[in-house]
């Protein structure tokens, strides 16, 4: 198993998404951050932090997708996890939803159909830590933390300290690596 990203590794590219995202909405105004269970959420707050950093003020949320996934089915039964959306609602606001890793989009394209039922943003932008390709959907990041060429036969784990223990990381195995 390989260490792709280290815990600095982790915390300059969440400075750079912060800065990234003031600049893209030309400042922190009406800027909501949603994280999606499990480590999405855990990136949003620290997002939230490097923002605060900053002197910009966004409020943070979690918004779960699990009854929106269209693989039901062939997962493992996951228990529904809270939404919690900031008290001014998303209407005319632009969301930055927020994951740890991007692969086949699906489980953006569930956070979208999630978000339809809560209101209406002004715009909905994407923040990832990886960006792993293989897209099976018109789906991208707006910010990316790494992007990181991979075969069908990896994993990447991103582990941290708040839902993991132990240090940050990212972490690529299987394949020929």
């Amino acid at each position: 198993m390989a260490t792709i990203l280290d815990s600095e590794d982790i915390e300059r590219s969440l400075r750079r998404i912060a800065h990234e995202i003031i600049e893209r909405n030309r400042g922190a105004e009406d800027v909501m951050l949603l994280g999606i269970p499990t480590r999405g959420v855990t990136l949003a707050h620290r997002l939230q932090k490097a923002l605060a950093e900053v002197g910009a003020d966004v409020p943070v949320g979690s918004l779960d997708i699990t009854m929106y996934r269209d693989d039901l089915a062939a997962q493992p039964t996951r228990a529904p996890q809270p939404t919690v959306i900031p008290e001014s609602g998303i209407d005319r606001k632009n969301v930055v939803l927020v994951d740890d890793v991007l692969y086949s989009g699906r489980t953006i394209r569930a956070a979208l159909e999630a978000l339809t039922e809560l209101g209406r943003p002004r715009a909905v932008r994407l923040a990832v830590l990886v960006d792993r390709g293989h897209r099976e959907l018109p789906i991208r990041a707006d910010h990316v933390g790494k992007n990181l060429p991979t075969s069908s036969s990896e994993r990447v784990h991103v582990v941290l300290a708040e839902n993991d223990g132990g240090d940050d990381e990212v972490r690529i195995s299987g394949g020929d690596r």
